[in-house]
């Protein structure tokens, strides 16, 4: 991908961030491990390097929850990135008290952390994604909001107004509002839920595509199909954008009284789920054995880094954590070898550096001991 930019993190700076008081680390190589016991913060790194892009983080904690407990109940994150020859300065944090956190590009204050999207798409794996394909269909939800936001830039926000309208539209049906006011907020919940459909249905349609690519490639990662599905989606298949919000304005008018009697919305792509199937096994992932779920969501976070890199024209930054403990050697050298050719950048962790040992020359492995982050030399 000759025509993409890679944005790369050099130095990374931690203040009073979950158990570090003061953390500096420099990074000259594109793939990176953590390793060292559980519990001494690796996962609290990549934590923090989930902040230099727009939402809530990996943990989606509160923001007041990341603090050191021993702190000032402050905390910031601090980078510096490379990309094509130039370096730009990013950071973050909360000030205990306040309602967000502030996000400062190159020194200057900026209104939403949506803008450090210009310079940097992050995606992440994590366990507690391990059981995606098995649990509420809420979190396949944000995970497709997540995959879609790093492709249209727009989706975060769309997702979270969309959100608010159906709660103003709750709290009228529980309060009795008039019609012309239901009839307002209806129309917006309307007009930004379909929005929001069809871009998680053009993730989903792209993604598909780009996952038929990487079979074709042999990587040893079973293959994904995609689908959207959901009350919703079936009623308004094949409508034109237009037509879609139109539908969905009527069925929100003839809802009034049972969303009214539920006290919520029951029809609209805020219940979408996203169905994922093993391809060669013609089975939901759900039904797959753990080891082969796993090995779908590297093959679908491996895609979709392909496709953020095709779409965007920058290749995102990996975290992924505790990668390397459920994979078989041969799909890890698998995975270090096609992470080196994506050309991207990607943080890893694990307890082991052993379970590193494939990764490509020149990579970097840093070890955490007794409060500490030392890098260890190059292997022979």
């Amino acid at each position: 991908m000759a025509d993409t930019t890679s944005a790369a993190i050099t130095r990374l700076t931690l203040t009073d961030f979950r158990n570090y008081e003061r953390l500096d680390l420099e990074f000259s190589e594109p793939l990176v491990a953590l390793v060292g016991n559980n519990g001494l913060g690796k996962t609290n790194i990549l934590e923090a390097i989930s902040f230099l892009t727009a939402g809530r983080g990996l943990r989606r904690a509160p923001f007041a929850d990341i603090a050191r407990v021993s702190g000032s109940g402050n905390w910031a994150v601090s980078a510096v990135l490379e990309a094509d020859g130039l370096e730009t300065r990013i950071g973050t944090g909360f000030t205990a008290n306040e309602p967000g956190r502030r996000v400062r590009i190159d020194g200057e204050d900026v209104k939403s952390s949506e803008r450090l999207l210009d310079y940097m798409r992050i995606l992440w794996l994590v366990p507690a994604m391990d059981g995606l394909f098995t649990g509420p269909a809420g979190d396949r939800r944000r995970f497709l909001d997540r995959l879609t936001l790093s492709i249209d830039p727009g989706h975060g926000r769309r997702v979270s107004d969309f959100e608010k309208a159906l709660r103003q539209r709750n709290r009228l049906l529980e309060h009795g509002g008039s019609d012309s006011y239901l009839s307002a907020i209806e129309r917006q919940v309307a007009e930004l839920g379909t929005a929001v459909s069809i871009a998680r249905h053009e993730t989903v349609s792209l993604l598909g595509e780009t996952l038929k690519v990487q079979a074709e490639a042999g990587l040893p990662f079973p293959t994904a199909s995609l689908t959207l599905e959901g009350a919703f989606e079936t009623a308004t298949v094949g409508m034109s954008a237009s037509d879609r919000e139109d539908h969905y304005l009527e069925l929100l008018r003839e809802g009034r009284g049972r969303d009214r009697a539920a006290g919520r919305t029951l029809m609209g792509p805020h219940l979408s789920d996203l169905e994922v199937r093993h391809v060669a096994k013609a089975m939901p992932a759900s039904r797959s054995s753990t080891g082969e779920q796993k090995a779908l969501l590297v093959g679908l976070i491996l895609a979709h880094a392909d496709l953020t890199a095709a779409v965007s024209g920058m290749n995102p930054v990996l975290l992924l954590d505790e990668i390397a403990a459920h994979l078989d050697p041969n799909r890890r050298a698998a995975l270090f070898s096609r992470l080196a050719s994506l050309g991207l950048q990607a943080f890893m962790t694990g307890t082991d550096e052993l379970l590193f040992k494939d990764m490509p020359e020149g990579s970097q492995v840093f070890r955490l001991s007794d409060g500490r982050v030392e890098p260890l030399p190059p292997a022979d």
